[in-house]
């Protein structure tokens, strides 16, 4: 909480135990406190003007709820106090002037805000300028204790207390911005735009939901009654960055050409962003604007073994807000944002017998790759009366995904690999005239992949005696678009030894393989609602009671409009207390214990109730055109094999079954905060627990043996979806055409034919944190963290593998995947140490730091399943496609063993500091600060990931020789200059 202040400390000790507590919302926060009995109490915003007055109840008590956040005066019988509002929470100011006053001047207090029950932190932009973090919200939100970052696979995005990157919320200016498709990614702005930052690590009220991680809340800059301009310029050049690391290879039969296992030391990026920002008032005190445009430069090289990258982003994002101070109780905003970008691709590929040589090639492909779009909000905030507030909130998000030309040269040749000559080395070569940039080509008629967000949210607050009640209703359409795919040339060919299959002699002794795949073209919809009601009770001087409950409803269709996944009236009971202990706000007690649910994303709509398959064919051959490497004088063998998917859109009652529990998970915090000194410190006991897990299922050898244990001999597993959203551990109430006539019907198969567990996910923790407030020239912040994560299942998305499928993870698509799955999770990091702070030098020199020590991640061995028990019937032939993920790994004898996870270890700790140094000079007037910050200045490159692939070839299995070498690191030193500049 930031005050600046100057009181009597000893009315201060007084009155404080008089205060009532009261509710913020998501975009803005309040003030309370006392004053004289029936005395008038005026706050103003000391940028805006915006005024409010409210009338001190009998007891002194005032509130004034939903005021947008910045500095604030407020006054009442002679008595002023100056602070800040800041977002999300309620800042304390104590007016009474019948106690003696005692003068203590300062500047920001380590005040408890005995009001919350929430494990919340906020930034400021002022906070963060002085701070050497990237310019992006997961570098902030890492600052927060219980956050750890995720894997590299996702963009290194935060995990919130053992949850997976995928189960986040992210907010701005109250409006929902997280993108329901795969629920990692979210609507980006100006970095320089953001005013605060919230970040919510567990505890949050009734009116957050849809999320199990945490919440990113954030409001933007706006306009004042003085017009103020001013621009900034960061740079991030390539050549003050110190080299990434390769990696050799550990396979002794590769030759030269593959002797890197990874290889990025010619890999270079740099980076400069810049932006001009302008506001102040049209009207004054009435109507405010703010606008800033964000430029950017990257320029990025990639290379590889023969091909390399070259990417290209200059697109601007710009924000705009207008605020409108109608009267002083009716307030409207608006905000519109601009976050479209175009990167620009050139895809080389060097010539023959030319390996590892960090130069570019020859051009292969050049296309634009198109994202992002506009986010609009217009709110309406109103006063009605002192205890009755108002206010109601639409917002829109579109965004696009596309690449331009959406077919590159080569889209005519087949995808073709050959492994004839390298399979007992694990390598296959590429073959034809195919474009490595396109492995498959897009319905050209569909046009891009869109998602869109229509909101509309209404919340009422009303105070009655000790009582703030809230009552809200907010409902969402997303859609999202998503054009049908096939491979280039419409078919994907590899060659192999018939030999290594296990097939019989051919006359050359090879066959071809053949992949046909395809997608259909769709517009997918998930429509979800919530009604939440939530009290904040102060039973007396020092209780506080929080209450709430948030009833959800789910809603998924298919291309076609029809419903496959609908859950209604989901509970979501919210319950908190603080305690005052001494009632002079410097010890509080507090625990919440509280349910969250999180929405089916609409991938699962496109990958589920679309249409997707693959079907397998196997060929002999006589000829290889020598252009395209597409065989020729072909001969079947056997039967094609339908590996995945259907062919055909699955009718909606079949994809899912018929009592779906949405994935939700119960969360207890018991914790306590005491100011010592000038000090800040607190500790939590968090505990987290997953209930009803949620994934699909891909199997049908238990329908099948189902269906025969109860006579159903006609039945047919191809009239199933291919994969099925459920529950494990619980019946399978599903439809199905048990007469294989076209007729279905709801048939219960017992858990115990699908041999599954039950979903298993929990995170305890204790957080030890910690603040100095900067009252003179110095700050401190910072965490410590124990936790332990443990379950079979990660969450939405798959760490280890890199499946970023939300919902849709392989890890229940059969039992056999869970089979050795219960141990560490990827997200547990068992210890973390946070520091961070800054300290004035001089009046023109500051001095930050930022040190995080982190112990490692669980490692794993991952394996192809065994196919050898007759049990698994039909199934067989689609585990047989299956990548090496299973935790059967091949021993040293080459025979297949069940681990488990966890079972190698963990990566080492990763240690990182960064520092930097900004410049105020006198001569600029305060107009112009310069800045240096050094990441990683000690240029640490622990390895944060390791190959956990412990199987190479599922026809002829061995051990892979690069298993547990290094594929990853911490990003090396870099520098960044910077300068802000006002006029």
């Amino acid at each position: 909480m930031m005050i600046n202040l100057k009181r009597s400390a000893l009315a201060l000790a007084v009155v404080m135990a008089t205060s009532t507590a009261y509710a913020a919302d998501n975009s803005s926060g309040g003030i309370y406190g006392s004053a004289k009995a029936g005395a008038t109490v005026t706050v103003v915003n000391q940028d805006t003007g915006l005024r409010r007055t409210v009338t001190a109840g009998e007891d002194g008590k005032f509130n004034l709820k939903s005021l947008p956040v910045g500095k604030y005066k407020v006054s009442s019988d002679g008595n002023s106090i100056d602070l800040t509002v800041t977002i999300g929470t309620n800042q304390q100011a104590f007016l009474d002037s019948s106690v003696e006053r005692i003068e203590v001047t300062g500047g920001r207090m380590t005040a408890i805000d005995t009001t919350s029950v929430e494990s919340t932190t906020v930034f400021t932009a002022e906070q963060l300028e002085t701070l050497p973090v990237n310019l992006d919200v997961t570098s902030v939100a890492l600052l927060a204790p219980g956050t750890t970052q995720g894997d590299s696979a996702f963009g290194n995005l935060a995990s919130f207390g053992g949850s997976s990157v995928a189960e986040n919320g992210y907010y701005i200016n109250g409006f929902d911005v997280t993108d329901l498709r795969k629920l990692i990614s979210f609507a980006d702005l100006p970095y320089d735009a953001i005013a605060q930052q919230q970040v919510k690590t567990g505890g949050y009220g009734a009116e957050f939901g849809r999320s199990l991680g945490g919440i990113v809340n954030l409001v933007t800059k706006r306009g004042t009654n003085e017009w103020k301009f001013g621009g900034a310029i960061y740079t991030t050049p390539g050549s003050l960055k110190e080299d990434q690391k390769n990696v050799v290879s550990r396979d002794p039969e590769l030759d030269y050409a593959h002797r890197y296992h990874r290889f990025r030391s010619y890999n270079k990026s740099s980076d400069t962003k810049y932006n001009i920002y302008g506001g102040g008032p049209i009207i004054e005190d009435t109507l405010f604007i703010f606008g800033m445009v964000e430029g950017q430069k990257y320029e990025a090289e990639a290379y590889g073994r023969t091909t390399s990258t070259k990417e290209e982003i200059d697109s601007p994002q710009y924000m705009v807000k207008v605020d409108w101070n109608i009267t002083d109780d009716h307030l409207l905003e608006y905000t519109h944002i601009n976050n479209e970008s175009d990167k620009d691709v050139v895809d080389y590929k060097n010539a023959d017998d030319v390996f590892f040589v960090g130069k570019h090639g020859d051009v292969e492909a050049e296309y634009t790759e198109k994202s992002g779009g506009t986010v609009d909000i217009v709110k309406y905030t109103g006063f009605l009366t002192d205890d009755l507030t108002v206010s109601a909130l639409y917002g829109k998000l579109e965004s696009e995904d596309i690449r331009n030309p959406e077919a590159l040269p080569g889209a005519e040749c087949p995808r073709v690999f050959d492994s004839r000559f390298t399979a007992s080395a694990g390598q296959v070569e590429y073959q034809g005239c195919w474009n490595t940039a396109q492995v498959t080509i897009r319905d050209p008629n569909f046009g891009p992949n869109t998602d869109e967000r229509e909101t509309y949210r209404f919340t009422l607050d009303y105070v009655i005696g000790d009582h703030n009640i809230r009552i809200g209703y907010d409902k969402e359409e997303y859609i999202s678009g998503s054009a049908g795919t096939v491979y280039t040339g419409d078919a994907y060919w590899r060659y192999f030894n018939a030999a290594d299959l296990g097939l019989d002699p051919t006359p050359n002794g090879y066959v071809v393989r053949k992949w046909d795949y395809k997608t259909g073209s769709a517009s997918f919809s998930a429509e979800n609602t919530a009604f939440y009601i939530e009290d904040t009770w102060q039973v007396n001087d020092n209780w506080t009671v929080y209450a709430g409950l948030r009833r959800e409803t789910f809603e998924n269709l298919n291309g076609e409009g029809n419903t496959f996944v609908e859950a209604d009236e989901l509970d979501a009971p919210r319950l908190g207390f603080t305690w005052d202990v001494d009632g002079d706000s410097t010890k509080k007690l507090f625990g919440t214990w509280g349910r969250y649910y999180i929405p089916v994303a609409t991938n699962t709509n496109i990958r589920a109730s679309g249409t997707e398959y693959r079907i397998t064919t196997y060929y002999e051959y006589t000829d290889i055109d020598p252009v395209t490497w597409a065989p020729s004088g072909l001969t079947q063998i056997g039967e094609p094999i339908l590996s995945s998917g259907s062919q055909e859109a699955p009718d909606s009652r079949v994809i899912s079954v018929t009592d779906l529990d949405p994935m939700h998970q119960d969360e207890f915090i018991l914790g306590y905060q005491q100011e010592v000194n000038e000090w800040m410190l607190g500790l939590r006991a968090v505990y987290r627990d997953v209930k009803d897990g949620m994934d699909d299922y891909c199997s049908h050898q238990p329908f099948a043996d189902w269906a025969a244990d109860n006579g159903h001999t006609n039945f047919d597993t191809s009239t199933m979806a291919g994969c099925m959203m459920m529950n494990p551990g619980k019946d399978f109430k599903i439809f199905m055409d048990l007469n294989n006539d076209g007729n279905l019907t709801e048939n219960t198969i017992p858990k115990e034919y699908l041999g599954l567990d039950k979903y298993k996910r929990t995170y305890k923790a204790l957080e030890f944190f910690f603040e100095r407030p900067k009252t003179d020239n110095w700050f401190l912040q910072g965490s410590y963290t124990w936790a332990k994560s443990e379950g079979n299942i990660e969450g939405y998305v798959n760490s280890t593998l890199g499946q970023d499928d939300a919902g849709l993870t392989q890890d229940l698509d059969h039992a056999m995947f869970q089979q050795g799955s219960y141990g560490s999770l990827p997200n547990e990091r068992r210890h973390t140490f946070k520091v961070f702070g800054m300290y004035d030098l001089t009046d023109e020199i500051a001095l930050s730091a930022n040190l995080t020590l982190q112990s490692g991640r669980p490692l794993s061995c991952t394996g192809y399943v065994p196919l050898d028990d007759p049990a698994l019937g039909e199934d067989a032939g689609n585990l047989y496609y299956y990548s090496a993920s299973s935790f059967y790994c091949l021993n040293e004898n080459g025979e297949h063993e069940l681990g488990k996870r966890g079972d190698f270890g963990h990566t080492p700790w990763t240690k990182r500091l960064d520092m930097g140094v900004m410049y105020n000079p006198d001569w600029a007037d305060g107009k112009v600060t310069f800045r240096m910050d050094l990441f990683n200045v000690l240029n640490f490159q622990e390895v944060t990931k390791f190959t956990e692939t412990g199987d190479v070839n599922r026809d002829a299995p061995y051990r892979n020789p690069e298993f547990m070498n290094a594929s990853d690191f911490q990003a090396p030193r870099s520098i960044r200059l910077s300068a802000r500049f006002k006029f």
